[in-house]
């Protein structure tokens, strides 16, 4: 088994002014070749964290570390010299990589009318290259390294993940990282996805399936995760596991039919968007203010099907935009299946368009009652011959879980609507 640990540096990941994607994505690459992770270290900008962490890594067993971040030219940024230090090799000029910099830069002075001679000596020691190591030609100014350090590699990369993610496929092609990764493993996964089902469900079936079913769950390894609204299963598996985790697999997804939207990870916004081909959308949306029109339109080539939307805050503009007959929503309640589904309509109407989604709710704060608590939301997927799907849930959260998970629902029953499958919730 291959193993790995990875540092993140940067004081700014932990006062959380910046939120770190790079060790999640770096884990995953490293898991899809048979790596495992064991450890994601977040350290601030000082020279003996970083290095304590690359000795706590070493200590157990690590067979590869990267780092990520400390490559800039400013004084705090000591990755280089940290581990070459850590290493035990001196750091030396390269003086291929200064000229490969001064390059760089030059273009960027010229541009920007900068002092070219200044502006290189100041990007100086990031051609600063640990003795024996593999420079990395970099993306924006700041080259990596892979760094030999006794019976391990250590990988050096910048913080910025436009930098970051090309320069790691350059990493991973160099003779000492090939040498550790001929002796991983490969690991296969699944991943499912599902929505309206709770983690404890998932947690039940899972037990049913080693109980009842007699599968052998410690041969695979699963992982569980809610995110953005939606269950996220990851079933992770080398050769010999592959029939415990199709049976894993088949058996949550028996269990859970109705639920279960994906089955190879496909998320609900691709399968949205390849059911929308052919058709003309339009949305109408009052409290969730267009998040899920950016939802829609986030995708490259919504533009072949996505018509119009109105964001009808006020009862003024669902009357006025979406020709919502005033009488209903004064009686009814702006926030009611039957405004719900006069919006629709409306957006049906205004766009020419042969299937629509309208929202209307309560985002709170404020605004609720007994009968309308905060987190009630009404809902209408229709298409233009009057099939359509209406929902009044009630969701949890505070103000801006309610905001995009009804974006997420109206997805979902767009999904629903097209596909003709079972409506969630």
């Amino acid at each position: 088994m291959i193993r790995a640990g990875i540092v993140v540096t940067g004081t700014e990941v932990i006062t959380g002014r910046i939120s770190d994607s790079n060790g999640p994505w770096v884990s995953e690459r490293l898991a899809e070749l048979g790596v495992e992770v064991a450890h994601i270290i977040v350290v601030a900008d000082r020279p003996d964290d970083l290095e304590a962490a690359l000795r706590f890594l070493a200590d157990e067993g690590m067979d590869l570390i990267v780092t990520t971040g400390g490559l800039g030219p400013t004084a705090d940024d000591l990755t280089a010299e940290v581990v070459a230090r850590f290493a035990g090799r001196e750091l030396v000029l390269d003086e291929e990589m200064l000229a490969k910099i001064a390059e760089i830069l030059s273009n960027f002075a010229r541009r920007l009318k900068l002092d070219e001679a200044a502006l290189l000596d100041s990007n100086r020691k990031q051609a600063m290259v640990p003795e024996g190591a593999t420079a990395l030609d970099p993306v924006g100014t700041a080259p990596g390294l892979v760094v030999p350090a006794g019976e391990r590699i250590v990988i050096v990369l910048p913080g910025p993940p436009r930098e970051l993610q090309p320069m790691w496929r350059v990493a991973l092609s160099t003779e000492p990282v090939q040498e550790v990764l001929a002796r991983a493993t490969p690991l296969h996964g699944y991943t499912l996805r599902m929505f309206g089902v709770p983690e404890s469900e998932i947690a039940k079936s899972l037990r049913e399936i080693e109980a009842d079913d007699g599968v052998d769950l410690g041969a695979v390894e699963i992982t569980t995760c809610l995110r953005r609204g939606e269950i996220e299963i990851d079933i992770r598996f080398r050769d010999e596991a592959a029939a415990v985790a199709e049976r894993v697999r088949d058996g949550l997804a028996g269990r859970h039919r109705k639920e279960t939207f994906s089955l190879d990870g496909e998320t609900v916004d691709d399968q949205v968007a390849a059911l929308l081909r052919g058709h003309r959308l339009g949305l109408a949306e009052s409290y969730s203010g267009g998040l899920l029109a950016a939802r829609i339109t986030n995708l490259p080539g919504s533009s072949a099907y996505m018509a119009g939307s109105i964001v009808a805050y006020s009862n003024e503009a669902k009357a006025e935009l979406l020709g919502v007959d005033a009488a209903l929503i004064e009686s009814k309640g702006a926030v009611s299946p039957e405004v719900a589904e006069a919006m629709a309509i409306g957006a049906i109407d205004r766009f020419g368009a042969d299937v629509a989604v309208s929202i209307t709710g309560i985002a709170g704060p404020d605004g609720g009652s007994e009968e309308k608590p905060v987190g009630y939301v009404c809902f209408n997927a229709r298409l233009a011959d009057g099939t359509a799907i209406a929902r009044d849930p009630v969701i949890p959260g505070s103000r801006f879980d309610i905001r995009e998970r009804s974006a997420l629902v109206g997805m979902h029953l767009l999904r629903t609507l097209l596909s003709g499958s079972d409506a969630p919730m």
